[in-house]
């Protein structure tokens, strides 16, 4: 019989998993405070944020539940009253007047922004590179203008003297705009804060806006148009879903920026003519200096941080809901 040779192919040497290095502790002093070091490094940064925004709301929170009024602020001494400032607040019927304009302000301040920025985005998209970089930078000198600075400027424009749109509308033939006072009107002082407003706001929410623009790929676009769809279905049914995050976002910020808007109206009408400008955070203000009821201007303040909780709830959760997507 022939002898088969029968030779197996050589075997691969398998490799051994190397050693896995055990780290240790270092118990010694000089271990644990390294381990303590990268804390104690941003420590300084915590106890800062502590004091400049807990501790004021702690304390604005324990005013609330006091009588603290004058006396008490110079004295140092406080009674607990429990829910009566909150009580007093909630009967009377110029804060619910109050509530009622700071929703119908944020309201219009919100859609104009929102409609408005959404334009001014889908214009720059369109623009050549010039165009479009001019735009841009206009934007973004106007949003980094102060806010002191833009009401001031305000204010002189609509001077009833010595205003630019007095003597604008006089030369066009308007003669009973002549020396007019619009801050005496309260409905002309409530357009020109919600202008003033609209026109700081605008810039932020179109940068936004038009960045995410950019990401919406053109080759939806195109099978749109080869389907015979105009500008408004597209943007209906490619483009506004795309932003539905963005878009959202953006919308709650404005929201909550537009509830919490103070400086302007405090320095350009301080809640006047009358209540005509009057929102909450100007109203606890006005409590609380004006008629030296420190107590109710901290309960109207409290009742501000609960409206806007809802607020930023609803944009911590979209923002949540967002970082779900892009995993």
């Amino acid at each position: 019989m022939p002898v088969v040779d029968q030779r197996t192919a050589p075997r691969t040497p398998r490799r051994r998993p190397a050693p896995r290095l055990a780290v240790r502790k270092d118990p010694s002093p000089r271990g644990r405070a390294h381990g303590l070091w990268p804390y104690a490094l941003i420590a300084p940064a915590v106890g800062g944020m502590l004091y400049l925004l807990v501790y004021p709301l702690v304390r604005a929170v324990l005013i609330s539940f006091q009588d603290f009024r004058l006396r008490q602020l110079i004295a140092g001494e406080a009674e607990f009253v429990g829910l009566r400032n909150y009580r007093e607040l909630l009967t009377d019927p110029r804060f619910w007047e109050v509530v009622r304009r700071t929703f119908l302000f944020m309201a219009i301040n919100v859609v104009l922004i929102m409609v408005i920025a959404t334009l001014v985005a889908l214009m720059v998209e369109r623009l050549g590179r010039i165009g479009r970089t001019v735009v841009l930078c206009s934007l973004v000198l106007a949003w980094a203008m102060p806010v002191v600075a833009a009401t001031t400027v305000f204010q002189w424009l609509f001077h009833s003297e010595f205003g630019i749109v007095n003597w604008s509308l006089t030369s066009l033939g308007f003669a009973s705009f002549e020396r007019y006072p619009w801050f005496a009107d309260g409905t002309a002082a409530f357009a020109i804060l919600v202008t003033l407003i609209v026109w700081q706001s605008v810039p932020f929410a179109a940068i936004t806006l038009y960045s995410a623009l950019t990401t919406v790929p053109l080759e939806l676009y195109e099978s749109a148009r080869l389907d015979g769809a105009g500008a408004g279905r597209i943007f209906r049914s490619v483009t506004f879903p795309m932003l539905r995050p963005i878009f959202l976002l953006v919308l709650s910020l404005e929201v909550i920026w537009t509830f919490k808007a103070f400086v302007q109206i405090w320095v350009m009408t301080r809640g006047g003519p009358g209540d005509a400008t009057t929102i909450l955070p100007v109203y606890a203000v006005q409590t609380a200096l004006s008629g030296q009821r420190y107590d109710l201007g901290s309960a109207a303040s409290m009742v501000t941080v609960v409206l806007m909780s809802g607020v930023l709830v609803l944009y911590f959760r979209q923002m949540l809901r967002q970082e779900d997507e892009t995993r």
